[in-house]
């Protein structure tokens, strides 16, 4: 009953909470008996004194006393009661539902005293109902041709993986690692390429891969931050390679010279140097003219390849044909004795190197790389589902085999050490232990000492070196061509800003010259090393990070499963390219722990990078798609866990329209919500500015409050009434447990000289917010809120929030310019939702953002001034003409963000609404910039007992572990205002009293009837004035908006009074009468 006393026997003690008085108006109001005058309550006039202005004294009506006595017949009030209402003044309880802030309304126990819900404080009706409505979805399509498997996979692919190391190191290979553990070599080699085949197989169907190979796979699959590195790596990787193969190629030149006599310097490493810094320039002028040729000449070059092996083949099969020239060199043709002599491993010292399984692993490896070959050009295949993995498997088999035979033959056919001497020969054939160059490890031929053996066993010499040529030229031309186009497709994406300069296409084709010119001098400087087995673990380590990371794309793809992963290969499996990549991560460490170390902090140093500038690169990364899927599941297992008081965040929606008009609004909702939980920020346009426009708004918004490292979500809603829009930002903005339940909302200044629709859509709003469970914030600053007449412009450093490149990221700012347009007045909140708009069915449509309440003290200016500077942005704001912008302004702008002087937090805790007065000014005290501020605590007491209540309140404070510096237990509260105070407010209220030419407006009845509520909210005006006139910040509670019981005009009044005065920043708050503070732990 809301007229009725609720009491509860507290430790001995009645409590009684009363209800609101039963003045006409209110919706409980049904429940007073049917006698009860229309009119509000008794007269109540401070001991001793009289009425001081008629427009806040009730009449007296009849049946008063009869109404007080049927009010409040109960047992033991007979002798207050029998007091006149001129004798007696009522407490707190009696004048007001509200219930104060006490220990018993947060027990959870049988003594737990409820707090009057938020729909009793409204006076809503019991029984609502509600409907929702329905929505609709579309769809797409694309294709692609040229070349086959052959021309466009297997060829390519055996080009590359046939290299230096066919001709000039497998029977070195043999030599230390003996058949058996070569052939191993060659199937953990095979087992590697095999599984990273299916991987490339599975992720470069799964849509066109353009320019960039490797790369693009791994960062289209990736992200940017993986793919960015890894490209960096595989880049670097492809130019050494170049230097390896070149390398190959002038040890078999200098073969080939010194078999002829001919030298250049001194046969051996300086030639290696001259020759291959030569070769490397002619290769790089070669690509820079164009690579039109190498389509056609590819076929002459596998064909040389071919026939260079199977002269080598035949010519091992047929033997030496007792020449003992060939014999004592260490080819002795196929024997039994020679195969089990060979068949294991006899590691050496070489090189300055101990070898072992695993060193010989690594200088091996790189010859079976360059099956991503066909991956390259995949947007140039017929069917890439069918020709990736079909050419390179093909690819794989041939080459594996054709190794596989290699290591058969030079095994079985050729010693390990030879003199080269004749008569060193013991019956027409070599004995090992017999060998006088064994002794003093002189020997020069053999598989372990001489490159040559190839040339050697081979049907045809020379033919084994135009094999040689081709094989290592081909693979040195394919690296240097790739290497400039990776590191243009690099450039062109902004991922690292030092390759941007060395991406610049030229010509009709783009050829990126200066990334030859790079590639170049990368290639160039690891030649000059000059020994083939130095280079070949680097290369090996850095192929296998990109391998890994290949195979690490399909698993994570495959396993994060997003709609978008739709592979045209179909035989892969995750589980298997999960295994392949533990297998290339533990063969690197295994290889050299230190290059593996070295490249993966490479990798990570890139990624940190990339990660830093955050490059404008959205490609619907399987990153991306898992962040979503661990974003939904967490919210999905959030929904279902219950609301419990310990774990509650203030989730705010500020209505702040323009985020950039409204600084301050936003920075306190910040402030409440700064790494804790859920901020929004709402922008209402009362016309459709249609889609491209609500767009470039909504980028700009959120590109602002980006670059203030403001975390939140900005939403605009077009189209809709003022009232209208925030209503259905507060029912739809989040989802589930993610959803605002504070509604912040700057204080409407201008709410007496606007027009009337606007002041009642202003109160309308607060009530609504009420009405949908909302705890309520209502933030006002001495000069406003509103800094629209200055034009805020971001400015992003190169590379930073590029994911915002749009105009307004390049330092383009919207003018805000006035207008008369009826719509934008609908209701100035000063919190920007007066913003309105013209649609335009034009592309660049455009329409402008009124603005009205210039700032105070406002000069239009030329000058600008910058008002944040960091890292990341720097935000000017400018002003129209040529003066400077007020350091007031300024000051004003920028309160919630500067550190604050030593100060106090005044927090009136008027009335208990669940503990959000007081949770507010809290959290604002945590903050560092407000650290050094107090809080102090007021509060109001029924008027018995003030010693007790304010231990009580005392031990309430301490159980919530609210830290404060004093308890202030405001006395006085019903008393009489002072005479200026009420003469200040009936002016307030005069224009807006009803008379025969405003209809719109407050009847004597109604301001007769909260005549002790408004007397109540002038005397706590003056109380704050007086308590709190050298604060940092005051933060009160809010009064409630009932519809039913008051007037927007007169409510308005009370927040003016409420706020008047006060020096600095004031915040309203209420919560929704639901616990957000608990005694428990």
């Amino acid at each position: 009953m809301a007229d009725r006393f609720q009491i509860s026997k507290v430790n001995g003690s009645a409590n009684v909470n009363a209800a609101f008085d039963a003045e006409p108006g209110c919706a409980n109001n049904n429940a007073a008996p049917a006698e009860h005058p229309p009119n509000g309550p008794a007269t109540i006039v401070a001991d001793g004194g009289h009425a001081h202005d008629n427009h806040l004294q009730p009449k007296a009506a009849e049946g008063v006393e009869n109404r007080r006595t049927s009010r409040l017949s109960f047992r033991g009030f007979g002798q207050f009661l029998r007091k006149s209402d001129a004798e007696r003044k009522f407490s707190l309880a009696q004048l007001t539902k509200e219930s104060l802030p006490r220990l018993d309304n947060y027990r959870i126990s049988m003594r737990n005293l409820k707090r009057p819900s938020i729909g009793e404080l409204q006076g809503e009706a019991a029984d609502q109902s509600i409907t929702i409505p329905d929505a609709a979805e579309p769809e797409p399509t694309g294709g692609n041709i040229k070349l086959g498997w052959i021309v466009g996979v297997l060829i390519p692919c055996l080009l590359n993986i046939w290299g230096v190391m066919l001709f000039l190191r497998l029977s070195w290979v043999v030599a230390e690692s003996g058949i058996m553990w070569s052939l191993i070599i060659i199937a953990i080699s095979t087992v590697v390429c095999v599984i990273t085949t299916l991987s490339l197989s599975a992720i470069s169907t799964n849509g066109e891969v353009k320019g960039g190979g490797v790369y693009f796979i791994i960062s289209r699959s990736l992200g940017p931050e993986f793919g960015a590195s890894v490209g960096v790596v595989f880049a670097f990787a492809n130019a050494v390679s170049a230097s390896m193969n070149t390398i190959g190629f002038c040890e078999s030149l200098n073969v080939l010279l010194k078999n002829n006599g001919l030298i250049i310097v001194d046969n051996g490493i300086n030639d290696i140097r001259i020759v291959g810094s030569i070769t490397v320039l002619v290769l790089i002028l070669i690509c820079c003219v164009g690579m039109e040729w190498e389509t056609k000449a590819q076929n002459f070059l596998i064909v040389t390849i071919v026939l260079a092996i199977f002269n080598f083949l035949i010519g091992a099969a047929i033997g030496p044909r007792d020449d003992e020239t060939l014999i004592s060199k260490g080819f002795v043709g196929f024997s039994w004795s020679t195969f089990k002599e060979n068949f294991v491993s006899d590691y050496r010292y070489a090189e300055g190197v101990n070898h072992d399984f695993f060193s010989v692993f690594a200088i091996f490896f790189p010859s079976v790389t360059g099956i991503q070959a066909g991956a390259n050009i995949c947007g140039d295949l017929k069917d890439a589902g069918a020709a990736i993995p079909k050419g390179t498997f093909w690819a794989l088999l041939i080459s594996m085999t054709s190794y596989a035979l290699f290591v058969l033959f030079a095994g079985g056919a050729a010693v390990r050490d030879a003199s080269g001497f004749p008569q060193d020969l013991i019956n027409g054939t070599i004995v090992p232990s017999e060998l006088p160059c064994m002794h003093d490890g002189s020997c020069t031929w053999g598989l372990f000492n001489s490159y040559e053996m190839m040339q050697l066993m081979s049907l045809w010499g020379p033919l084994i070196y135009a094999g040689c040529f081709a094989a290592t030229l081909s693979t040195a031309l394919t690296n240097l061509l790739s290497v400039p186009r990776l590191v243009q497709a690099l450039g062109i994406d902004q991922i690292y800003p030092g390759l941007i300069y060395f991406s610049k296409p030229y010509g009709k084709h783009g050829e990126p010259y200066r990334g030859y010119v790079l590639t170049y001098f990368i290639s160039t400087s690891f030649l000059l090393i000059g020994e083939l087995n130095l280079i070949a673990p680097l290369i090996s380590t850095f192929y296998l990070a990109s391998y890994a990371l290949i195979n690490f794309c399909t698993f994570h793809a495959a396993f994060v499963k997003p709609l978008g992963w739709r592979p045209t290969f179909k035989y892969y499996n995750a589980w298997i390219s999960l295994f392949g990549f533990a297998m290339c991560v533990a063969i690197m460490f295994l290889i050299n722990y230190v290059a593996a170390i070295l490249t993966f902090g490479i990798i990570f140093a890139l990624y940190l990078v990339v990660m830093y500038r955050k490059p404008d690169a959205n490609w619907g990364s399987t990153t991306q798609a898992q962040q979503y899927k661990a974003a939904l599941m967490a919210v999905h297992r959030l929904q279902n866990v219950s609301d419990h008081v310990k774990n509650y965040h203030p989730q705010v929606l500020v209505l702040a329209g323009d985020p950039k008009t409204r600084p301050p609004l936003v920075d306190f909702g910040y402030l409440l919500t700064k790494n804790n939980s859920l901020m929004f920020v709402g922008n209402i346009i009362p016309v459709r500015v249609g889609y491209k426009n609500r767009l470039n708004l909504l980028k700009d918004g959120q590109k602002y409050l980006d670059a203030r490292k403001i975390k939140a979500f900005y939403n605009v809603i077009d189209g809709f009434s003022i009232e209208d829009g925030i209503n259905a930002l507060i029912k739809t903005t989040g989802f589930g447990k993610m959803s605002p339940n504070i509604v912040l909302v700057g204080y409407k200044p201008d709410w007496n000289s606007c027009r009337k629709e606007e002041v009642e859509s202003y109160f309308a709003i607060l009530h609504n917010a009420f009405s949908q469970r909302m705890g309520v914030a209502l933030l006002r600053l001495p000069n406003g809120l509103d800094f629209s007449e200055l034009t805020p412009e971001v400015t992003m450093p190169e590379g930073n929030l590029g994911h915002l490149q749009t105009a307004n990221a390049q330092g383009f700012a919207n003018e805000l310019l006035p207008a008369a347009n009826a719509a934008s007045e609908l209701l100035h909140i000063d919190s920007n939702l007066n913003l309105a708009s013209m649609d335009s069915p034009s592309p660049n449509a455009s329409f402008t953002m009124p603005q009205q309440a210039p700032m105070p003290n406002m000069q239009r200016g030329a000058r600008s001034y910058k008002v944040n500077n960091s890292d990341a942005a720097a935000i000017t704001y400018h002003t129209k003409g040529g003066s400077e912008v007020p350091k007031t302004i300024l000051d004003a702008m920028t309160i919630f963000t500067r550190k604050q002087a030593k100060g106090t937090i005044d927090v009136f805790w008027l009335y208990d609404d669940g503990g959000l007065t007081i949770l507010l000014p809290y959290i604002i005290s945590m903050r560092s910039h407000w650290q050094n501020c107090k809080l102090r605590v007021f509060t109001m007491c029924h008027g018995r007992d003030e010693e007790q209540e304010e231990k009580s309140m005392a031990s309430l404070l301490t159980k919530f572990r609210i830290k404060y510096s004093e308890l202030i237990m405001l006395k006085g509260v019903q008393d009489q205002p002072r005479h200026d105070t009420m003469l200040k407010h009936k002016r307030l209220i005069e224009p807006f009293r009803r008379s025969p030419r405003n209809e719109f407006g407050i009847t004597d009845e109604e301001l007769h009837s909260m005549a002790e509520k408004t007397q109540r909210q002038l005397r706590i005006h003056e109380l704050v004035v007086k308590h709190s006139s050298n604060a940092s910040l005051v933060v009160m509670s809010l009064p409630m908006p009932r519809k039913e019981a008051i007037s927007a005009p007169l409510y308005m009044s009370w927040l003016e009074m409420l706020t008047s005065d006060i020096k600095c920043p004031v915040a309203l708050a209420r919560g929704n009468q639901t616990p957000v503070l608990t005694l428990y732990s």
